[in-house]
């Protein structure tokens, strides 16, 4: 090669850095391949509108079904088969004939371990009604194979539920202070559904940013921030889930995890834990990589001083500490799966999550809370939002129903399934004196050009681009789950850029680059929220670690940090009392 052309390409390749740090890389032309004003547009009414596919929504359709309201269930992927759903396999059942332990005293265990972040209504819920529903499931064959639509569908085919697949809900609907509906689209149809419905019950799981190595790149908070558009209040953003990934093909969600996929569902007693928190991401912060799963400390050389507290009661590290699938029980006395801590990398061996051996690496659940631990705000044990009309289940509920840490396996799984059969019976309730509301033409028309504007635009910003750029100010371990207070506020001055300037100029050229940009919108607001709340909450506990406020501050922070939309349009917080309900008072200003 000449010297004259190595310098030419090199200038080019200067060039080309230069324009993509001016932030113009993901900007390009919109060459459409459908035609926005040739879709069809399609009007449903129903009592009771299901929006989510999995073991929540599966729970809500039934029991609202079987509480005599007419009920649709619409999700974005198939039935039992999209967002975490595949991935869980551990579902938690209390059954007093084979525990010592009361449900009180199961109660205040998990409460002990989540430092009192818990809300021991939920708690005990989900423990005392989690046997009929696995009951229930055994019936439907759900332990008969890993894969789940089969026994989904038998209780939605018995009970001839309508339901409409690969669905993308973009807006809930609200008409005189209460909910009226939800507006979507296909992704293999040229069609546009407006659903008219007396309540709704959102089952759409929790969210992340689209991390690699978990099975949660199809979940982005999109009930949640639809929800919170239409004034809900949320809660939870400032959690972090701890779940690892391996170095190796760490990007394969199947081969990360493929021990939790092909393996069929079983039923897990009671164990409470203190886990999956950020204790493996200080260890990486203060000691670098690779990081050992297994007791403190990542060797004997290394010893971890400090970082996240855990209860002396539920301090013990052993090789289990992170594994929140099934248990095959020991083997000749040793660790379940053989091996020693740390060791691993083929699937059965001991040291991480099933299937997860080898090197570990962080941000695997980027931009996810603990489960249950971020959602909606629920205004009382039947599921119900701060919108009337308005309920959530599962993921998509905060209902604190484990606190701010993992503390029982199977417990999510078995969560959904409770909460699901509340808020559909509650939903079905609240619409039995209710009339099929009324959408006015002027919202349905706001609607759509909000749904598709992106379409509609010329020219603009990608939106696999702009999630590239938020990924790359979120997931580093010092800014999402290692946190001070200069850092958090440098990234979200990258966030409100996103907001204020990226989120206008989103194109889509179909409707498959559509979903991602309502995706990516919802992700941008969901790390404002956790950007703040983290910011806010001036102390560490459970799952939230701050490295300028290392301590537990039980006199000011024994609270919930909500979240809502004001009457400006700007976020706004309030505190909300550990053991209570929301109550109207005065908001905390984010500064």
């Amino acid at each position: 090669m000449s010297r004259r052309k190595f310098m030419g390409l090199a200038g080019g390749a200067l060039g080309m850095a230069a324009i993509a740090s001016m932030g113009v890389a993901g900007w390009a032309a919109n060459k459409l391949e459908i035609d926005p004003e040739a879709l069809e547009y399609l009007e449903n009414e129903t009592d009771v509108l299901i929006i989510g596919g999995g073991m929540a929504g599966l729970f809500a359709a039934v029991k609202a079904h079987d509480a005599g309201a007419k009920t649709l269930m619409v999700s974005k992927g198939r039935l039992g088969s999209s967002g975490e759903t595949p991935f869980a396999k551990g579902i938690f059942a209390y059954d007093p004939s084979t525990t010592e332990m009361s449900l009180d005293e199961f109660t205040d265990g998990v409460s002990r371990s989540a430092i009192g972040t818990n809300n021991p209504i939920y708690t005990r819920q989900m423990a005392e009604h989690s046997l009929d529903r696995v009951n229930e499931l055994r019936e439907w064959g759900f332990f008969d194979s890993a894969l789940y639509n089969k026994s989904f569908s038998k209780p939605i085919e018995e009970r001839n539920i309508d339901l409409l697949e690969r669905i993308v809900i973009t807006n809930l609907i609200k008409e005189n202070g209460k909910i009226c509906g939800a507006a979507g689209f296909s992704l293999d149809e040229e069609k546009v559904y407006i659903f008219k419905a007396k309540s709704v019950v959102l089952c759409t799981g929790a969210g992340g940013f689209k991390p690699n190595g978990f099975p949660i790149c199809d979940l982005t908070h999109d009930g949640t921030i639809m929800a919170y558009n239409i004034g809900a209040k949320v809660t939870g953003k400032e959690w972090n889930d701890g779940h690892p990934g391996q170095a190796t093909n760490s990007a394969a969600c199947f081969d990360g995890w493929h021990g939790m996929f092909e393996r069929v569902p079983s039923v897990e007693s009671v164990g409470i834990r203190h886990d999956l928190g950020v204790d493996l991401n200080y260890m990486a912060y203060t000691n670098g990589n690779p990081v050992q799963m297994g007791p403190p400390g990542a060797s004997e050389s290394k010893k971890v001083v400090g970082g996240p507290y855990v209860p002396a009661e539920f301090s013990q590290r052993g090789p289990d500490k992170h594994d929140d699938g099934p248990k095959d029980g020991p083997k000749d006395g040793k660790h379940p799966r053989g091996g020693k801590p740390g060791e691993g990398g083929k699937d059965g061996e001991a040291g991480s999550p099933p299937g997860m051996g080898g090197v570990s690496v962080g941000g695997s659940s980027a931009g996810m809370a603990i489960h249950k631990s971020e959602g909606l705000v629920p205004i009382n044990d039947k599921c119900e939002s701060t919108i009337p009309g308005l309920f959530a289940a599962g993921d998509a509920l905060g209902s604190y129903m484990a606190g701010a840490i993992y503390t029982q396996i199977g417990s999510s799984l078995a969560g959904s399934a409770v909460q699901g059969g509340i808020a559909g019976k509650a939903a079905a309730e609240y619409s039995a004196d209710k009339k099929i509301p009324n959408i006015s033409k002027t919202k349905i028309k706001e609607i759509k050009e909000e749904m598709l504007a992106p379409l509609h635009r010329t020219e603009g910003y990608s939106p696999a681009w702009v999630t590239q750029t938020l990924q790359g100010i979120m997931i580093p371990n010092f800014i999402i789950y290692i946190k001070k207070e200069g850092l958090l506020k440098a990234a979200l001055a990258y966030i409100e850029e996103l907001r204020d300037h990226h989120i206008p100029m989103l194109k889509a050229a179909d409707l498959h680059e559509l979903r991602l940009a309502h995706e990516t919108v919802n992700m941008i607001t969901t790390a404002e929220m956790k950007l703040k709340a983290s910011i806010l909450r001036t102390e560490s506990r459970c799952s939230h670690y701050r490295l300028d406020y290392p301590e537990t501050d039980k006199e000011n922070w024994q609270a919930w940090i909500n979240i809502f939309k004001g009457e400006d349009g700007r976020m706004k917080f309030e505190k909300q009392a550990f053991d209570s309900w929301p109550a109207s008072g005065k908001p905390l200003e984010y500064i």
